[in-house]
């Protein structure tokens, strides 16, 4: 069942071959790990980890403060701020941290979990 505070976290390092790989899909060139790729791993999280499957995001708003550095250690979690059960409703806190705590990326994630089993209590 969710609970207010309830996080999952992942941590994942970029290399140079995941931007080459990235570059060749999108055609954009990056000297840091792309925004979209860091958006990816809360998408992950919320569809694999918390609420988990099932999971319909609904909307994400994401202020990026500083460059991702290849070759580091990233850090993503989302936490559950408010649930909203009459609604199957899940409020999150997403953040990206690099492991000496600087903020790569914080917002909020808003997703519906009407289909995850044992979300909400009967």
């Amino acid at each position: 069942m969710l609970s207010v505070g309830q996080c999952a976290e992942i941590t994942r390092t970029y290399t140079r071959d995941d931007l080459a790989l990235y570059e060749t899909l999108s055609g954009a060139q990056a000297e840091s790990v792309p925004e979209p790729l860091i958006a990816a791993l809360f998408s992950y999280l919320l569809g694999v980890k918390l609420p988990g499957s099932g999971t319909n995001y609904l909307k994400q708003e994401l202020v990026f403060k500083a460059p991702a550095p290849l070759e580091v250690a990233l850090q993503a979690k989302v936490q559950i701020t408010r649930l909203r059960p009459e609604k199957h409703l899940v409020d999150l806190w997403a953040s990206c941290l690099t492991p000496d705590g600087m903020v790569i990326c914080e917002g909020r994630s808003l997703v519906k979990a009407r289909d995850v089993a044992d979300a909400f209590a009967a």
